[in-house]
């Protein structure tokens, strides 16, 4: 809205700095200072009305040190997240923009599922809150909807590379004209294709040309296949979406351990997009660009700024957590922001403390299933699962097992940006 207000000012009346909020950057800072300002001001108050309520966490005695003080402690502290992010991007969002609408959706969509489940949990008294096949009803449905409005909606375009291309997409942002001189321009709008439009492409990391179309695989199973190639595109939305998605919800078992590494790959995210929404970086890296894809930045970095506004309440010892009704959210933003970037394929290595601890668990639960099956006593992998709490038994206080995932988190995303050119 103020994007509206302030251009409207700015070409009307001449407004001295309205121009400002052309700029996809400064937009993507103002983002992250009132996500900041958002979670850590209402968060607060948030906090005071729930602990009011008495609307504590149910913990259960698992023998872990400093579990049961943790009883208690405020929950669906997720409310914090959402608002610290929808409030700076009805703000400060083009919102005419579909990439910016599905974020929306995605949010608004998980929070109320997660909600859910946290109020049954508190306030129904069911430890087990929102059956599963309720959560992944809901998030198969989401991932049918994200994946058919990226199949079909006319303004979700791809723009590849060719020789003799001629771009014909969508108008370019101020900003990407300003970033380089006319020359470099010019340059990088010549080098794509004129006929960018639907295309069911994707990122691989570590291959030259490194850019899987989805078609091919249909067409390589058999040739009359292709048409059908938006049914495998959907089924791979749908996979990531509720693999992440519980993946995340997983990792929020320590405190500060989901929030600060969501932030860390919010921050590696919001780079990604940065460059595949600008035409001058596409070009110069020599990866597929994505127009209108820029705004994603801004959405990403409300996101960014929620989740560190958040970590100031939810680190050790937390004052609060965030629920089903965060971590179920925060993992389906990541999800879908990686689908619509069409770089999903780069989420095994980003998001590897989701796919570890999901991992984990996968294999403490199979193992046990088969040593029981097969010896008539369930043996474990794991002294614990998901993977932290392991580390939690064998001794490690648990301050140190969250910082030194982050710093693996930071690992992480080095290698996810390295893939850029590394190839």
């Amino acid at each position: 809205m103020l994007y509206y207000l302030f251009t409207y000012l700015h070409e009307e009346f001449g407004l001295p700095g309205a121009g400002v909020f052309r700029y996809i950057s400064f937009r993507a800072a103002a983002a992250i200072v009132l996500s900041l300002l958002v979670s850590m001001v209402w968060g607060k108050r948030l906090i005071r009305f729930l602990a009011r309520k008495q609307v504590g966490e149910t913990v259960r005695d698992l023998g872990l040190a400093g579990q049961k003080e943790k009883e208690g402690t405020p929950t669906m502290g997720g409310l914090i997240i959402i608002a610290a992010i929808l409030i700076p991007v009805v703000l400060l969002c083009k919102l005419d923009n579909v990439y910016v609408w599905l974020m929306l959706l995605t949010t608004v969509w998980l929070g109320i599922m997660g909600f859910m489940d946290d109020y049954i949990k508190v306030f129904k008294h069911d430890k087990h809150g929102l059956q599963g096949k309720f959560k992944i009803f809901g998030q198969v449905g989401l991932g049918l909807v994200v994946g058919l409005v990226m199949c079909f909606h006319p303004d979700i375009v791809v723009s590849q590379k060719a020789a003799d291309g001629q771009y014909a997409g969508s108008q370019q942002s101020v900003e990407d004209r300003n970033l380089a001189d006319s020359t470099q321009y010019q340059k990088a709008v010549t080098a794509f294709k004129s006929d960018s439009g639907k295309s069911m492409v994707t990122t691989i990391p570590f291959v030259k040309d490194n850019e899987l179309d989805y078609r091919a695989i249909m067409e390589w199973i058999h040739p009359g296949l292709g048409k059908f190639t938006w049914v495998l595109f959907v089924l791979v939305v749908i996979l990531v979406v509720t693999a992440v998605s519980n993946g995340c919800n997983l990792t929020d078992g320590m405190d500060g351990l989901a929030t600060g590494t969501s932030a860390i790959i919010g921050a590696t995210l919001a780079i990604l997009s940065w460059i595949s929404g600008n035409i001058v970086f596409a070009d110069y890296l020599n990866i597929m660009y994505i127009p209108d894809a820029g705004e994603l930045t801004i959405f990403i970095a409300a996101f960014v700024g929620a989740t560190i506004g958040f970590l100031w309440y939810n680190t050790y010892p937390a004052q609060v957590f965030m629920g089903d009704t965060g971590s179920l959210t925060i993992g389906g933003i990541i999800a879908v922001f990686a689908l619509l970037i069409r770089k999903e394929l780069l989420l095994p290595i980003l998001c590897g403390i989701f796919l570890v601890e999901s991992l984990s668990v996968i294999l403490q639960v199979s193992y046990f299933k088969y040593t029981k099956k097969r010896c008539g006593q369930g043996k474990r992998l794991l002294k614990m699962s998901p993977l932290h709490h392991h580390f939690q038994v064998i001794g490690y206080p648990e301050p140190k097992i969250v910082l030194r995932f982050f710093i693996v988190g930071i690992l992480l995303a080095v290698i996810t940006l390295v893939t850029l050119k590394l190839r």
